[in-house]
């Protein structure tokens, strides 16, 4: 029976003389899961192809990053106004979901759409992903030992070190482990997603909206068991005022949805988009490649064209 989730000893793995931080390496081994499921899923739809998903994945990733920056520097400003140079380092922590979402998905949209992808199959194709990519990623805050929740008792009560620890609390308290719970949370919203798609086969974008009010409640649940500091309104932290517009709103447009869905598009109609055409020379170099002997067939083939003498 478990006793006590053990705080870790580490943080970040060292290779030679470079250093390699755990908060990070969960991130990235999150993305690469993510961009690998949605391939998966485009090849599947048979409207793109695994570079497809690389390339939509490298513009999403890192205008998502900057989202979610923005977004925790936004809402914890006081952290940062005497320390402007904290502000990049998000190798400490201090990346905020929902502005990555906004940031990611806008990003991820465009590129989809100059690859000639459908941006409603695209998302529907996505949204298991990015939960996946959740998951995974959320183990970085178990590394930092940070957003953990308030003390508890339970078997599976995460241990905090001296030097992390909220003000307030004497060594040896033990915290409820959020960063496990989103993470667990994700992960089903993941499976969830991926059996509803499998089943029902949701018109696109439905998948997206979906995924949308599944993790907006699980992180307005999550949020309500942190203790680090955060501002609040009518009793509720930020994060729980977006998490609960979320699922508003998306509830609001899956009922909208349901009522006007998107049709599925015909794959063979699908326009490629700018950045998967043929360039111009194509043709003419697919011309210049044509036979003499075939040219003159084609020639001779003409009703117009005089008789052999």
């Amino acid at each position: 029976m478990l006793a006590e989730i053990p705080s870790p000893s580490f943080n970040s793995i060292d290779i030679g003389p470079l250093s390699l931080n755990l908060y990070g390496l969960m991130i990235a081994l999150g993305v690469i899961a993510a961009v690998w499921l949605f391939g998966k899923r485009l090849e599947e739809r048979g409207i793109g192809t695994r570079d497809d998903a690389s390339a939509i994945a490298i513009w999403a990733v890192l205008a998502g990053l900057i989202g979610a920056r923005l977004y925790h520097v936004v809402t914890d400003y006081d952290r940062f106004r005497n320390n402007w140079g904290e502000i990049l380092a998000i190798w400490n922590g201090g990346l905020g979901i929902p502005g990555g979402l906004l940031f990611g998905t806008a990003a991820g949209m465009y590129m989809a759409q100059r690859r000639g992808i459908p941006i409603a199959v695209g998302a529907t194709c996505a949204a298991p992903a990015i939960a996946l990519a959740q998951a995974i990623g959320r183990w970085g805050n178990y590394f930092n030992q940070e957003l953990y929740g308030r003390p508890t008792d339970l078997p599976w009560a995460l241990q905090i070190d001296a030097d992390h620890l909220e003000a307030g609390y004497a060594v040896g308290t033990t915290f409820h482990p959020t960063f496990l719970y989103e993470s667990l949370w994700s992960l089903g919203l993941c499976l969830v997603l991926l059996w509803i798609d499998k089943k029902w086969r949701p018109a696109p974008g439905q998948l997206f909206v979906m995924y949308v009010i599944g993790y907006g409640a699980g992180r307005f649940w999550v949020e309500g068991l942190r203790i680090d500091r955060a501002d609040e309104f009518f009793g509720l932290r930020v994060n729980q005022i977006v998490a609960l517009a979320a699922v508003v709103i998306g509830l609001v447009v899956l009922a909208w949805m349901r009522r006007h869905p998107i049709p599925e598009p015909v794959v063979g109609e699908i326009d490629r988009g700018p950045d998967d055409r043929p360039d111009e020379g194509d043709e003419d170099d697919d011309l210049s490649t044509v036979a003499p002997t075939e040219v003159a067939d084609d020639a001779g083939s003409d009703e117009t064209a005089p008789p052999e003498e």
